[in-house]
């Protein structure tokens, strides 16, 4: 999953929005930025302890100092501060836009468009570290601060988006682009930045600016009441396991995590399942306890659906409804087509059609998952009939049975360090990079638990910084998700990037390793994916570094990435035995790559229902929406299989509903997957999964141009021709469609 939760710009035209892996502030110019070398810590301590003390929030606005072209300033700042910060990096922006919208010379592409790159930097610089602790380091004072900051955040775009006189001057750019002789960057940049804010409500009159500034707001405060409401319950629910008869079925691994879940809670002696899919996902899949699996699954299929005092669905009401009056406001049929007019897919009716290209397979698949399932419960337990608890629980038997596959066979080569190395490695042969972790003390983290690496090219030049947040705790919101905090860019000098990675897997006792699952090794390099997109890019204006491209493009660097995981050079290397320090052995590998298309009806049918749930709640217009009632009875219609549900339900889908960044767009998922299934046969087709022509070309048309080109342009470049959906179907091992028989003469 990507994720900025709130990324305030100079204008509203950039692609920040809330998911797994997102653009943050723009960076901060300076011209220390390319050190391959950073000083000593020393010097920078030394200059920090006699400087003049700062007013309140001033350090969280001030340049990024330190190593590594500046840092984030962890361990000098407090939480009081964040409110002064933003309120005086609001003041601040607002007064530097309004100086370029007052700009007495005429409007060129320098003092106008690059003058709005500029602009805004304490700001940006305060709402990166921000952001990090309303996603990682919340407590009941920072979600009452997000609370009140939300809609003030969203006021002030609105306010940079309404300003009249800037809009005149970025359209007189726009309408001289013929003769000012820009670079095809420079000509994208203006594009991205008049669309969007002719998008955003630029052209409207005052009085509908005026509504319109008021629908943000208000659903600004909606998004952050979602999103506390679900960490909230993911923070206090849990199921308490008293005995060892309630651990029946669990492997000695997940038996030591419940425990650590539950001392760290405060309840040694007995186990806890988490209300977190890393902690619930395991637990179904393995307990033999149908009773308390049942019970687990609803905990965690319920969240934000309880009718207390966290539920969800009025929330998720009326944000449809202010969504669907600001989309007309703004000159639009639905606010689906108000999102997706910039995607690739460029309208809901072409992402509905690759969707529906694919339901009628994936459904297909789950009714034979089903019955090879209800064949073994059968045997077990006549009366059982197979349940949504069931599915995870029932498929690994049948994997066992069908191909000789057993996850805790798996998990003990899974170690989550040596797969982190394992990622390194790949990075390393497809793009060059090297990773040093700094152990220094010359950077702070906000937790013990982060860690921090540095990493330099093939030549040895500093490129950025690795942020790694592996653990679930209090306060950190659930899944995982890549952020970034500083993008790369040059427009004035270099400034490398710094991203990071985040999980939520439990921690257990110290110095032993952390086993996961097939499926967090997966998830842990499409996140990875993620900040590689961000590592590698190679543009001048931070509004289109790294990972600030399309919705529905932007999960295939993340989405490819996967496939590296199960390459042998990386099981031979990184796939260790826990124990023995052995590789995984090769009869093992080969059960995994013939059990590769196994349970893929589950898997897509459970994203791809909430997907068309996504969109057909935002192709309703203005009707009134009973969000249960409406999730109840699509689904119905769509003929959604009755033994699973959506990977995520309405009331907890924070995707959607949290902020407007996959809203309409979770579809993004499956488009961007028939991208990177392509993709990845073009190293199939050539020299291997490391063929250093494929990965250069790979680099140089989508990992480095980040926004400065069409997706689709980039794309082709890279692959010579679209994508089609025939790499999608036999990634996940369904039939092809069949070609249209010829007709009689």
């Amino acid at each position: 999953m990507r994720s900025i939760r709130r990324c305030v710009v100079a204008m509203l035209s950039i692609a920040c929005l809330p998911g797994c892996a997102a653009p943050q502030a723009r960076p901060e110019p300076t011209p220390q930025a390319a050190m391959s070398t950073p000083p000593p810590a020393s010097a920078t301590a030394s200059a920090s302890a006699s400087a003049t003390p700062a007013a309140p929030g001033q350090v969280l606005l001030q340049p990024w100092t330190g190593p590594y072209g500046g840092v984030p300033p962890f361990g000098r700042f407090t939480l009081a501060d964040f409110k002064p910060a933003l309120e005086a990096g609001i003041a601040e922006n607002l007064a530097e836009v309004e100086r370029i919208a007052a700009d007495p010379s005429p409007p060129t592409f320098d003092n106008t468009i690059v003058a709005l790159e500029r602009a805004g930097m304490g700001l940006k610089r305060a709402n990166a570290v921000y952001d990090i602790y309303t996603g990682a380091m919340s407590d009941d004072a920072m979600q009452a601060l997000e609370r009140e900051m939300a809609p003030k955040l969203a006021a002030l775009s609105d306010a940079i988006v309404q300003n009249t006189r800037l809009f005149k001057r970025i359209a007189a750019v726009y309408d001289a682009r013929a003769q000012l002789k820009l670079t095809p960057e420079q000509q994208r940049l203006l594009w991205l930045d008049y669309t969007g804010f002719v998008r955003s409500g630029a052209k409207l009159d005052d009085a509908s600016k005026k509504k319109l500034s008021e629908l943000n707001q208000r659903l600004a405060e909606l998004y952050t009441k979602f999103g506390q409401n679900v960490l909230a319950e993911e923070g206090s629910q849990m199921v308490l396991l008293e005995s060892e008869a309630d651990l029946a079925g669990l492997p000695p691994s997940l038996r030591e995590a419940a425990a650590a879940a539950a001392a760290n809670r405060g309840k040694s002696g007995r186990w806890v399942i988490a209300n977190t899919r890393s902690s619930v996902d395991p637990f179904l899949t393995y307990s033999t306890r149908r009773d308390l699996r049942e019970k687990v699954w609803r905990m965690f299929k319920s969240r934000g659906d309880n009718r207390d005092a966290h539920d969800n669905n009025e929330t998720i009401a009326e944000i449809l409804k202010l969504r669907a009056q600001r989309a007309t406001l703004l000159g639009y049929k639905t606010h689906a087509h108000w999102q997706i007019e910039q995607s690739m897919a460029k309208t809901p009716e072409r992402a509905m059609e690759l969707m529906e290209a694919v339901w009628k397979p994936a459904v297909a698949r789950v009714k034979q998952e089903v019955a090879d399932m209800q064949a073994i419960a059968g045997k077990e337990r006549p009366a059982v009939r197979i349940a949504a608890w069931d599915y995870l629980h029932y498929a690994e038997k049948v994997r066992k049975a069908k191909y000789d596959l057993d996850q805790n066979e798996v998990k003990p080569y899974l170690q989550l360090e040596k797969l982190r190395e394992g990622m390194f490695w790949v990075a390393g042969e497809l793009f060059g990079f090297q990773f040093k972790q700094i152990t220094d003390g010359s950077v702070a983290v906000y937790h013990p638990d982060v860690r921090v690496w540095q990493v330099t090219d093939a030549q040895n030049k500093h490129i950025g910084l690795w942020f790694f947040d592996p653990y679930a705790r209090k306060g950190k919101r659930s899944g995982a998700w890549m952020n970034e905090y500083r993008p790369q860019s040059r427009v004035d000098g270099d400034v490398p990037v710094i991203v990071s990675n985040n999980a939520n897997f439990v921690k257990g006792k110290p110095n032993e390793p952390i086993l996961i699952s097939w499926d967090d090794a997966r998830t842990l390099f499409h996140e990875f994916g993620h900040a590689l997109h961000g590592l590698n890019s190679n543009v001048t204006y931070p509004t289109l570094a790294g990972t600030s491209v399309a919705r529905d493009y932007v999960e295939f660097p993340s989405q490819l990435l996967e496939h590296w995981v199960s390459t042998r050079e990386v099981l031979d290397k990184y796939a260790l035995h826990a124990t023995t320090g052995q590789p995984m052995p090769a009869e093992l590998v080969a059960k995994i790559k013939k059990a590769a298309t196994f349970n893929q009806g589950y898997s897509t049918v459970e994203a791809l229902s909430a997907a068309l749930i996504d969109m057909k709640l935002h192709l309703a217009g203005d009707k009134p929406i009973d969000p249960r009632a409406f999730e109840k009875d699509t689904l119905a219609a769509l003929g959604m299989p009755a033994e699973l549900v959506m990977r995520h339900r309405t009331p907890h889908f924070n995707h959607v509903f949290s902020g407007d960044g996959y809203s309409a767009g979770y579809y993004s998922y499956l488009w961007s997957d028939t991208i990177s299934a392509d993709a990845w046969e073009a190293f199939v087709e050539a020299g291997g999964p490391y063929d250093k022509a494929v990965a250069r070309k790979l680099h140089d048309n989508v990992f480095a141009v980040g926004n400065t080109i069409d997706p689709a342009d980039g794309y082709r470049l890279f692959r010579g021709r679209d994508a089609g959906i025939d790499a999608l179907l036999r990634k996940r091992g369904f039939p092809l469609p069949r070609a249209a028989a010829p007709k009689r003469k």
